[in-house]
C-alpha cells in the first residue's frame, strides 16, 4: 500500500492523510515512553559512567526506567504525551500523504524499474522534509516538557507553553533546531521508505505472495526503522540539545547543563566535553524506538488503507 500499487488507486489524498495520521496516534501512544528514555539520554551532559565519584544520572536504560519512576512515578513516562500526540499525528499526514502523491506523480513518469529504490528514497525524503516543518513546533514543546523537572515545572500545558515560549523567547524559538533536523529526517525519511520498500518485497518474495501483509509489513518496517536511525543518530541528539537553549533553569535535578550557540557550535561542544561517545547517547532506546516505531507506523498505515479500500468495495 506504502507508494503507488493498483491496490490503492481507490483512495485518495484524504485517505492518505487520514491514514497516516492514525498511524501517528497509534504510534506515539505506544512508543512515548521510549522517547522519554532517549530525550533524558540525549540531555545529559556527563558521560554515561557507573564509577562513584563521576556516577551520570542515567547509566543504562533500566537504571534509568527504575530512577524515573521512583522519582517522577509512572506518568513520567507520558511526560509531553499532548505535543507530541500533535507532533506524530501532523507529521504521518503531511509525510504520508507527500509521499504518496509524490509516487503517484513519479509513477505517471514510466521510469524504469531498476530506479525504483532512488524514486523511494526522493519522495521519501521530501515527504520528510515537508512534515518535519509543519510539525517541528510540537517538537519543541515536546521536548521541553520532557526536559522539566517534576520538582520545577516551568510549563503546565501545550497552550500556555507555547504562548510563554512565544512571549519570553520569541516565535523563532519554536523553530530552534530545524536547521539539523532537516539535514537529518531528509536523509533519514528517504532511505526509511526506500528500505520499507525493499525489505516488503524481499520478503514477500521469500514467501511467495504478491501482497503486503502484516507480518510483512511488520517486518520491514522495523528493519528499515534500524538501518535508517543509526546513521543520523548523531543529528537527533544535537537537535534536542539546541531546543532546550534558554531552558535550563528547569533542569537543575538533572545534573550539568549545556549551552550552545548553534548547530555548528553544538557539534564542536559535545565532542570537546564528551568526545566521540556524546554525540550516541541515548542510542540503544533509540534503536529500539526505532525499530518498535517504524514497525507499527508502516504496519498501522497499510491497515488503515486496506481498511478504507474495502470499506469502498461495500458501497
Amino acid at each position: 500500500m506504502v507508494g503507488w500499487s493498483k491496490s490503492n488507486e481507490k483512495l485518495n489524498q484524504f485517505d492518505f492523510a487520514f491514514a497516516g495520521g492514525a498511524s501517528g496516534f497509534l504510534t506515539r501512544a505506544v512508543c512515548q515512553p521510549l522517547d522519554v528514555l532517549k530525550i533524558r539520554f540525549q540531555l545529559q551532559v556527563e558521560p554515561i559512567s557507573h564509577h562513584p565519584q563521576h556516577a551520570s544520572k542515567y547509566r543504562s536504560i533500566f537504571q534509568a526506567v527504575e530512577l524515573i519512576f521512583k522519582e517522577e512515578g509512572i506518568k513520567a513516562f507520558w511526560k509531553g504525551h499532548i505535543p507530541a500526540q500533535w507532533l506524530s499525528i501532523s507529521y504521518g499526514v503531511a509525510q504520508f500523504w507527500a509521499f504518496e502523491v509524490l509516487s503517484r506523480n513519479a509513477h505517471a513518469l514510466n521510469y524504469s524499474p531498476k530506479m525504483k529504490p532512488v524514486v523511494n528514497f526522493t519522495c521519501g525524503s521530501i515527504a520528510g522534509s515537508v512534515a518535519t516543518v509543519v510539525s517541528f513546533p510540537f517538537d519543541v514543546v515536546r521536548t521541553r516538557f520532557v526536559a522539566q523537572s517534576e520538582q520545577k515545572k516551568v510549563y503546565h500545558g501545550m497552550v500556555a507553553a507555547c504562548k510563554e515560549i512565544c512571549a519570553k523567547e520569541g516565535p523563532i524559538v519554536l523553530f530552534r533546531g530545524l536547521w539539523p533536523t532537516v539535514l537529518q529526517i531528509g536523509p533519514h525519511a528517504g532511505a526509511q521508505f526506500m528500505c520499507y520498500k525493499l525489505f516488503d518485497d524481499l520478503y514477500r518474495y521469500i514467501i511467495k505472495t504478491e501482497n503486503t501483509t502484516l507480518s510483512s509489513s511488520l517486518f520491514a518496517g522495523s528493519l528499515s526503522g534500524l538501518c535508517s536511525k543509526a546513521f543520523i543518530y548523531p543529528f537527533d541528539l544535537v537537535k534536542k540539545r539546541l531546543q532546550i537553549q534558554g531552558f535550563h533553569h528547569a533542569r537543575e535535578h538533572f545534573g550539568q547543563t549545556f549551552h550552545c550557540k548553534g548547530l555548528t557550535d553544538c557539534f564542536l561542544k559535545i565532542y570537546h566535553v564528551e568526545g566521540f561517545p556524546g554525540y550516541f547517547k541515548g542510542l540503544s532506546p533509540s534503536l529500539i524506538k526505532a525499530v518498535c516505531a517504524t514497525a507499527l507506523h508502516f504496519s498501522s498505515y497499510e491497515m488503515v488503507c486496506k481498511l478504507l479500500v474495502i470499506s469502498r468495495d461495500t458501497h
